[in-house]
């Protein structure tokens, strides 16, 4: 298994087996018999390791690609260990429960939708950080959803579009700052350039969220669980402006382009000072609270679901899918297979529009293979970097098409990092919440109408594209 032996280039079949088998794996096992996800994607990646060893590569070669998949995807990994801190910390603290019980007091379920996704694309936009946004307020409007008797899959498309819209526009974003660089464009260029196709889906999806929020009007079942929450809520927490300073401080932290880890940590500290203060807590709640999770003991069985989640342990189930899917990755990048379809692609793309349609499934493919935000932007903007410069067509055509065909492609997928944490974060299945994350599918079928019909399709008119007014 160890011996040094030929490799070979896989042929097309073989580079595109290990997507075959995954897509059967995890469409038939998770799609009709709910089997874990987990053991699909190491059965995916086992049968792509043994592609591997056909192909000359020996063990040793396929655990350093996992090791490198994995290694990248370790700054993701403890972000999302730190939102299961953060979570539990602001729940003792109270934070949270004040925003839910402020939140049914002032919005009406029939503009739930609407102001869910606007609220969390302007945090998102002012934070950089989709995941960030999704963990703080996304966890609140999901309790107010529960108190006003929304269905939870559209409360969560809302948040995620809404989180993933600013994300994606925003200069404080890593993938928004990855994409040009990947492409070769200038960052505010690749900005402006993106509105042409994330604005009209972002439209679209509020569209749909006015229109839908109408069959939410009023219920008895509603006013009745909304009372209940709230009343629950305002005798088991205390209230007080003060509260709101640890989401002021995420806020600084992501504006000032801090480090995102150390913001989450000295939030959560704060908020363990504010729990132990005004909500009575004692050092040894807060810390079991950031640890497994905080434990709602109000005895209203809505209220406890609601508000029992949280801690970092609660976000092992999210990093072990992560070693699997990453696992997957690693093999198929390490021997070549990712490469040869790619290429493919790039073979038959002969009018602008074919390029753009093949840039737009070879990001849907790498995120599926992949499940990476990040290589969803890295390796079909550095594949297709020559593509665009030779056919004269600016690099911000690019980097905006790797946006639209990855960054917000990713939370759609189940295995993915990005799906199986806001699946986690919010409660609510990728499957029941995708459709109404209308924002995140619907760019890319901007991006591809643009390029058949020339719409919004820059020329390039200098040989350097990092400087602004490219």
């Amino acid at each position: 298994m160890t011996e040094k032996r030929d490799k070979r280039q896989p042929t097309f079949f073989e580079a595109l087996l290990p997507l075959i088998l995954m897509a059967l794996f995890l469409g038939i096992g998770y799609g009709v018999f709910r089997l874990r996800a987990e053991i699909l994607l190491i059965a995916a990646a086992f049968c792509s390791g043994l592609i591997g060893l056909r192909l000359g590569y020996n063990w040793k070669d396929l655990e350093e690609g996992i090791v490198e998949s994995i290694a990248k995807a370790m700054p993701a990994m403890l972000i999302v260990i730190c939102v299961g801190l953060l979570i539990g910390s602001w729940i003792a603290a109270g934070t949270i429960p004040m925003l839910v019980f402020y939140g049914l007091k002032i919005i009406s379920p029939k503009f739930f939708l609407l102001t869910a996704s606007l609220v969390c694309s302007v945090v998102s936009l002012f934070t950089g950080t989709s995941w960030g946004t999704v963990g703080t307020m996304g966890v609140a409007f999901m309790g107010i959803a529960h108190g006003l008797g929304i269905p939870p899959g559209a409360a969560a498309g809302a948040i995620v579009a809404g989180s993933y819209f600013g994300d994606k526009i925003s200069p404080f974003s890593d993938t928004t700052n990855l994409a040009p660089i990947a492409a070769k464009s200038n960052l505010f260029d690749h900005i402006r350039h993106m509105l042409w196709t994330t604005t009209p889906a972002w439209l679209l999806g509020l569209i749909v969220y006015f229109i839908a929020g109408y069959s939410y009007g009023s219920s008895s079942v509603e006013s009745q669980q909304m009372n209940v929450i709230m009343e629950t809520v305002k005798t088991n927490f205390q209230f007080n402006i003060l509260l709101l300073l640890p989401p002021a401080i995420i806020l600084y932290f992501a504006m000032r382009k801090k480090p995102t880890i150390p913001g989450m940590i000295i939030a959560s500290l704060v908020a363990t000072i504010l729990g132990l203060i005004f909500q009575k807590t004692n050092m040894v709640e807060m810390v079991n609270a950031m640890t497994v999770g905080y434990e709602s003991k109000t005895g209203v069985a809505v209220v406890d679901k609601l508000f029992s989640r949280g801690g970092m342990a609660g976000m092992m189930h999210v990093t072990l899918i992560a070693f699997c899917a990453f696992s997957f990755a690693g093999i198929v990048q390490k021997t070549g297979m990712l490469d040869v379809l790619l290429n493919r692609l790039l073979r038959i793309a002969k009018t602008t529009g074919s390029l753009i349609l093949s840039v737009v499934i070879s990001g849907i493919a790498v995120a599926l293979m992949t499940g990476s935000s990040f290589l969803t932007i890295l390796i079909p903007g550095e594949l297709f970097s020559p593509a665009f410069k030779a056919r004269g067509l600016a690099a911000k055509n690019l980097s905006r098409t790797t946006e639209d065909s990855g960054t917000v492609i990713v939370p759609l997928i189940p295995w993915s990092m990005a799906g199986v944490f806001m699946a986690g974060t919010l409660g609510v299945s990728t499957v029941s919440y995708l459709p109404w994350a209308v924002m995140c599918y619907t760019g890319f079928i901007f991006a591809i109408i643009y390029g058949y019909t020339g719409f919004a399709i820059a020329p390039k008119i200098r040989e350097d594209e990092t400087i602004i007014g490219s």
